[in-house]
């Protein structure tokens, strides 16, 4: 999601503010201050607020106010609420979660994917491949972060189960994170290159166990470098 004009600053106020806890849970947020204090109006202030409660991270009551909820509620998959908590000291705690998630989801996702690819999707994916090792050469990580989430993003739809397909922009929040906190190395490793094409080559192949073990191979490789650069 990615909110425009006075809603947006807004949000990109108030959202990292509660996920770092410097609004605490509990505390209670009043419509009217928050107009005076960043120059805004009402109606902006609504439609900021309609969207945190969308990620349930605050309820709004008449008489009561904007009330900061448990962090438990939250929508911890909102891609937003996943940067903002990457922004503030909660960001090991969050890759650490995240990178777990992938280990579960994404080698049975390339398992899948490669029963359930369509030929579009093997083009996309083999394209993809052939991106990634180019960048990588080239220590082009802005585009290679690019074609990095939606080699991931391709794999999860492709796996034919909308679930997985729903996680695309989490698993693009993460791999994000990792670059724009400076957690990737200056230029990515021949190796992850290859195992990429692994993954592309037997999905289009059909060949799920080898998609699968190549998936896994990366996450897992991931997950680990991340355990060791936040220690």
């Amino acid at each position: 999601m990615d909110i425009q004009g006075l809603p947006g600053r807004l949000l990109a106020d108030l959202g990292p503010a509660i996920a770092s806890g410097e609004i605490p849970e509990g505390a209670v947020l009043r419509g009217e201050e928050l107009e005076e204090r960043f120059g805004v109006s009402r109606t902006v202030v609504r439609e900021a607020i309609r969207i945190l409660e969308s990620m349930r991270m605050v309820e709004s009551r008449r008489r009561v106010g904007i009330t900061v909820q448990p962090r438990s509620d939250w929508d911890v998959f909102d891609p937003l609420v996943i940067r903002w908590r990457l922004a503030g000291t909660d960001r090991p705690a969050q890759l650490r979660s995240l990178g777990s998630l992938r280990v579960a989801v994404e080698p049975a996702a390339a398992a899948l994917a490669a029963t359930h690819a369509t030929d579009d999707d093997c083009r996309t994916l083999s394209a993809l491949a052939v991106e990634l090792t180019v960048t990588a050469r080239a220590a082009d990580l802005e585009t290679f972060l690019q074609h990095d989430i939606a080699f991931h993003a391709t794999v999860l739809k492709a796996s034919g189960n909308e679930m997985f397909a729903h996680l695309g922009d989490t698993v693009g929040a993460v791999l994000t994170g990792r670059t724009e906190y400076h957690l990737m190395p200056h230029q990515p490793e021949s190796y992850a290159i290859k195992l990429h094409r692994e993954v592309a080559e037997a999905i289009c192949a059909g060949d799920p166990e080898r998609a699968e073990r190549a998936m896994r191979t990366i996450v897992t490789g991931a997950l680990e470098e991340l355990d060791k650069q936040l220690a």
